[in-house]
């Protein structure tokens, strides 16, 4: 699967298909692409009306909702606990989704809430782990699991994607992370996409059964299309999805040039779907 470049000092490197195929070629998703799905973050929701936001985004037509969870330690910030998620579940039945944006003590003491909370009756609820804020990782992915979860992993920014490489046959999702956690609104990162390639490329000639996530400045427009090209099929969209007064809409277009970059239509920058439109037309 890997062709090999030679040089007259002796040694050698290895490209892998994802670089090979994109080398001088027209963009094309490495492997068979995967279902799409749109998964708005709750941190621009209206806080003190969260069980109705949630109801509004399963009627808009979105895969999951995430909460992000932030203790003030791993992240200058403090947001939810798991009676608030478990408390929404009173108000929708589409799936739930966890970011343990904490230290490490808080996710080996609480870990077993959060996994609770997060399911849905039947179904089980994604629970993100960091690799920064996890020592043990394959501790922590192996008791989501035990505990009815689909154990997740994510990736700071400057984390390389080495230290996920080795518990990926442990992970239902990687989640990339665009930018810093922390605070919504913050400009997505271009540099994740080689990132999203790289594990992309794993997966693919490993055979596993793994979603790819992005988090962080992803929009209706190029951010998206080109993470999706990269790899990447789960998109998690908090002001880009909250910034329409009809979230539905918001749902329809990122899902519709996510799905249209799989298949190879790009958005450039500084296009919109209006341009992807005109081009099908």
């Amino acid at each position: 699967m890997l062709s090999t470049l030679a040089f007259s000092s002796g040694f050698s490197v290895s490209r892998s298909p994802v670089s090979q195929g994109r080398a001088g070629a027209p963009a094309m998703l490495y492997g068979e692409p995967r279902p799409v799905q749109i998964i708005p973050s709750v941190l621009p929701a209206d806080w003190a009306n969260m069980g109705a936001e949630c109801k509004r985004l399963e009627d808009a037509g979105v895969d999951r909702i995430q909460f992000d969870v932030m203790d003030g330690n791993f992240v200058p910030n403090l947001t939810f606990g798991p009676e608030l998620i478990a408390a929404c579940k009173k108000y929708t039945t589409v799936k739930f989704e966890t970011q343990l944006m904490v230290s490490q003590y808080n996710c080996e003491t609480m870990l077993d809430e959060y996994t609770a909370a997060t399911n849905q009756p039947g179904k089980p609820g994604v629970v993100i782990a960091h690799v920064e804020g996890n020592t043990h990782l394959h501790r922590t992915l192996t008791k989501i699991r035990e505990g009815g979860g689909s154990p997740s992993v994510a990736l700071n920014p400057h984390t390389p994607a080495e230290m996920i490489e080795n518990v990926l046959d442990l992970c239902d999702h990687v989640l990339v992370m665009t930018v810093n956690p922390g605070f919504g609104g913050q400009a997505y990162i271009p540099t994740m996409v080689d990132k999203i390639k790289k594990i992309r490329g794993w997966i693919v000639d490993r055979g596993l059964d793994i979603d790819i996530e992005v988090d962080g400045g992803v929009k209706a427009d190029w951010t998206i299309a080109a993470c999706a090209d990269a790899g990447a099929n789960c998109f998690i969209a908090g002001s880009g999805m909250f910034a329409y007064e009809n979230l539905a809409d918001g749902c329809s277009e990122l899902r519709t040039i996510a799905e249209a970059a799989q298949k190879g239509k790009g958005l450039p920058k500084g296009e919109t779907i209006k341009d992807l439109d005109a081009v099908a037309a």
